[in-house]
């Protein structure tokens, strides 16, 4: 039919314009481009209009932009790609960080959970303590060993108040870096300041742990050299005691005081610039590859439960998920529906395992963000989009005339995904090169 309609060229490259992804947003509207004086402020002639209805699809199509592989592959490989970026900036400078960074002290530090029970796992020994030697893609590794007797309720509650234990990590890290330097709190920050860059993943047993990147900076961060005293064991021996130390008191839950901290196992090793050599040398290729691998990844990833919101418990019964993943669920809404409770809102990250924090953070002076890497992204696209409208229409660009262009544009809202036809197509299409997050008009 739309072979027929004359319209299936058009189609196929509005769908390339989407990069790969599979469930897109489709807007109603319209959107002008008109010549604008910079001079004198007057509005010229228009240039380009584009109404929704005049488009292949019926609607304009914007890329989802979510981060889970889970949900849209395409749009999942650009957030890991940006993570990436972001995270190298921070180690060897560019995106504007300068390159001097790569000479701060830095460190990757691995954060775990506590125990809440004794589950199945693949210890140095080979045998599990349920007598078995698990193969490394067993299902039943990270699962309790008794579900009866493992502790479910601080299991979700400590996913609940991870983000919180983070926060007070960071206030005790400044706090023991200062110590270690003979410094006030407040003097601190006239010398120096602690940047980082962390990820939340999930283990196998529901359970998040943070991977970071941490710093010492100068104190306006990576554009000033660190102290002399700043150094790599020092930064190294700081997180260790604050991570000891950091606590959070939970709620009272029928006379149990929930407090939380972080696991026994801590991994804080030394990041080098130069290339990996072996298994000496931790390299900060090495480290912003393995960060940006997690950030597309949540508890569905590892736990075998969902990647999205349930609205009624019911939901869980027509639902392939593991039965600890169930039973973590099923924990999370019932305490979601206690008063005292009420602020973790935990029903409504109950797919989450009760975790409800971000799962990729930063200082402000880690290095660049992921907002200003889709504004220059979109703004290439809109660049190479005018030069090829002015090249079909035989006109000078903006650079060319001293104008530039004024863009008024109104889109609402019409759904999301694709018709079955332009699933179809979609599939058997290549995406355009370049096509990282700018809608393509048809």
């Amino acid at each position: 039919m739309l072979a027929s309609l004359g319209t299936m060229p058009a189609l196929v490259r509005q769908l390339s314009g989407l990069g790969g992804c599979t469930n897109p947003i489709r807007l109603d509207g319209h959107r002008s481009e008109y010549a604008l004086d910079t001079a004198t402020g007057e509005i010229g002639p228009l240039l380009h209009h584009i109404a929704s209805d005049q488009l292949p699809a019926g609607h304009l199509l914007v890329r989802c932009n979510n981060r889970r592989v889970t949900r849209c592959p395409a749009c999942a490989e650009v957030y890991r790609r940006d993570t990436y970026q972001l995270i190298t900036a921070g180690l060897r400078g560019g995106k504007g960080t300068p390159e001097q960074v790569a000479t701060h002290p830095r460190v990757f530090a691995t954060f775990t959970a506590p125990s809440f029970g004794p589950v199945h796992n693949r210890p140095d020994s080979g045998r599990c303590r349920c007598g078995a030697a698990h193969p490394a893609d067993a299902p039943e590794l990270g699962t309790p060993l008794d579900p009866e007797s493992y502790d479910y309720e601080a299991a979700v509650l400590w996913n609940a108040h991870a983000g919180a234990l983070w926060r007070r990590f960071s206030i005790y890290l400044r706090r023991e870096v200062a110590k270690r330097a003979g410094l006030t709190q407040r003097a601190f920050r006239r010398y120096a300041r602690v940047s980082f860059a962390k990820v939340a993943e999930y283990q196998r047993r529901g359970l998040v742990h943070f991977h970071a990147v941490i710093r010492l900076d100068g104190p306006d961060g990576g554009t000033t050299p660190p102290p002399a005293w700043a150094t790599a064991e020092l930064l190294t021996d700081a997180i260790r005691a604050a991570a000891t130390t950091a606590r959070i008191t939970g709620p009272v839950l029928d006379g149990r005081q929930h407090v939380f901290a972080f696991g026994r196992q801590l991994d804080v090793r030394t990041i080098r610039s130069a290339e990996f050599n072996g298994q000496a040398e931790l390299t900060d290729r090495a480290v912003a590859a393995y960060i940006a691998k997690y950030a597309t990844k949540g508890a569905e990833s590892a736990t075998g439960t969902l990647d999205r919101p349930i609205k009624f418990l019911a939901e869980l019964a027509r639902l392939a998920i593991s039965d600890h993943a169930r039973r973590m669920i099923r924990t999370a809404w019932a305490l979601g529906g206690r008063r005292e409770l009420e602020d973790l809102r935990l029903r409504a990250w109950a797919h989450m395992l009760g975790f409800r924090g971000h799962f990729s953070t930063k200082t402000r002076r880690y290095s660049t963000t992921l907002g200003a890497l889709r504004t220059a992204r979109a703004e290439w696209r809109r660049a190479q989009a005018i030069t090829a409208r002015c090249d079909t229409d035989n006109r000078p660009t903006d650079a060319e005339t001293g104008e530039t262009t004024l863009v008024l544009a109104h889109w609402t809202f019409a759904g999301t995904g694709l018709t079955p036809g332009e699933e179809w197509l979609a599939a058997s299409i290549a995406p355009s090169p370049g096509t990282e997050g700018e809608p393509t008009h048809g």
